[in-house]
């Protein structure tokens, strides 16, 4: 069974990168579903696009959450969509000899193992097609630990790896997997704007086959 190739998902839709993302498919036609934890969070990125002319459905949904997240978006996986976008992290100050375990349990939750959810959602159907791309935002401290974010740092060194991996499982089977390394405080108008960098995401889901990356690195320096 054949993917939808105007379906696109991105799950962390939110004001800034995910916004930009957003904005960069839909400019190709792309029917989007936008997955955020909150509801408040989906709806005015939801009334921008809707207003350029794009069609949009909006899912509220927790990755932390792998039970709630796979109820919420069976309809979603149904659909077969040929485009997933994991843009979720969680950005606190934290030190490692100070927050409890606890805190970085969750926070590995969400920055890893909830890709890793979304990855087992969607790439079944890919793999039975032969195609479709599954891109994951990483972030700077997996490259330069930062011991002022340590749950970020832990999160994306693991999400990187984590990508690596299943860039290897997945090739085989005509289906990208890459991340986007975004080192740097993401901001309109600098060499971080979100739409500058969501232009990164477009050209890893239009590489060519046998041409592509496992990790872009975009730097703001």
């Amino acid at each position: 069974m054949d993917l939808d190739r105007t379906h696109a998902v991105l799950v962390g839709a939110g004001p800034g990168l995910g916004a930009g993302i957003a904005r960069r498919f839909a400019r190709e036609g792309f029917a989007l579903t936008l997955v955020a934890r909150s509801a408040a969070t989906l709806e005015p990125l939801a009334a921008e696009l809707r207003a350029s002319g794009a069609r949009v459905d909006t899912v509220p949904a927790d990755v932390a959450d792998p039970a709630g997240l796979a109820t919420a978006l069976a309809p979603v996986v149904a659909a077969r969509p040929a485009v997933v976008v994991h843009n979720v992290g969680l950005v606190v100050a934290d030190d490692l000899l100070v927050d409890p375990p606890a805190h970085f349990a969750h926070a590995l939750a969400v920055d890893v193992v909830g890709a890793v959810a979304v990855a087992q959602l969607f790439t079944p159907a890919m793999r039975a097609a032969g195609e479709g791309t599954f891109l994951v935002t990483g972030g700077g401290p997996a490259l330069h630990p930062d011991p002022a974010h340590a749950s970020l740092t832990l999160g994306k060194a693991a999400l990187r790896n984590a990508v690596a991996v299943l860039h290897e499982q997945l090739a085989a089977d005509g289906v990208h997997a890459a991340g986007v390394t975004v080192v740097g405080v993401i901001e309109p108008g600098t060499p971080l704007d979100p739409d500058r960098i969501a232009e990164t995401y477009w050209e890893l889901h239009t590489e060519p086959r046998g041409a592509w990356s496992v990790d872009r690195v975009v730097d703001g320096s």
